[in-house]
């Protein structure tokens, strides 16, 4: 079944990607607004903050995903990598992933779906998961626990849906002042763990345990 295609999506997202070889990205379903799919969360001096992006679609219809523009009459690109650096400046990994993230935030994508797609690519490649993906060709209308879009929701505070998740925590730069925050954008993993994020993200599934045993 497709999964959903995010920006930057939480821990948990990439856990469940962790397991596959080839995955179906959905791109006919209709866009969610205040959603995964244009914003991510990430830790900083004063707490989680949320990074959206700004979209373009026609008001007052439904949109498909694949169909919203990003726009860039707004500085979001340069707002939200100011952020990130100043998150992650001083964190183990920083230098080992600012070189690779970094493009993305000074090249202009027409289409939200396809800065999602690079930087998901971009991002298995530095978690060194080897996946083929492709995009679905329309909408499937089956649902339930073979569904991915069904226990991967869009928006924060519902990760419990999958009873296979759990959270591992491991070490983030502020965790002191805050301690540790949960399924956090996969930046968060990447910057504070470095090549030590794919096995946490495959520890991350219960279902782990069942395999080793």
């Amino acid at each position: 079944m497709p999964y959903p295609l995010l920006h930057n999506g939480p821990v948990h997202y990439f856990a469940r990607l962790a397991g596959e070889q080839r995955i179906t990205l959905e791109g006919f379903d209709s866009y969610i607004k205040q959603s995964y799919r244009n914003r991510c969360r990430i830790l900083g001096a004063n707490g989680v903050m949320s990074l959206s992006i700004p979209v373009v679609r026609k008001k007052g219809e439904k949109t498909l995903y694949r169909d919203v523009g990003i726009d860039y009459t707004q500085p979001w690109a340069q707002v939200h990598w100011k952020s990130i650096v100043s998150a992650y400046a001083v964190s183990p990994f920083f230098e080992y992933v600012q070189d690779e993230l970094e493009p993305f935030y000074k090249k202009r994508f027409t289409f939200l779906m396809d800065l999602n797609m690079k930087l998901l690519e971009k991002t298995l490649y530095l978690l060194n998961l080897d996946i083929s993906m492709e995009c679905s060709e329309d909408f499937a209308e089956l649902s339930g626990p073979k569904d991915h879009r069904s226990y991967l929701p869009m928006k924060k505070g519902a990760m419990e849906a999958d009873p296979d998740f759990r959270i591992l925590p491991y070490h983030q730069v502020f965790m002191d002042r805050h301690g540790f925050q949960p399924n956090l954008s996969i930046l968060d993993l990447l910057f504070n763990m470095g090549p030590e994020s794919s096995g946490i993200l495959r520890q991350s599934l219960k279902a782990s345990d069942q395999q080793s045993s």
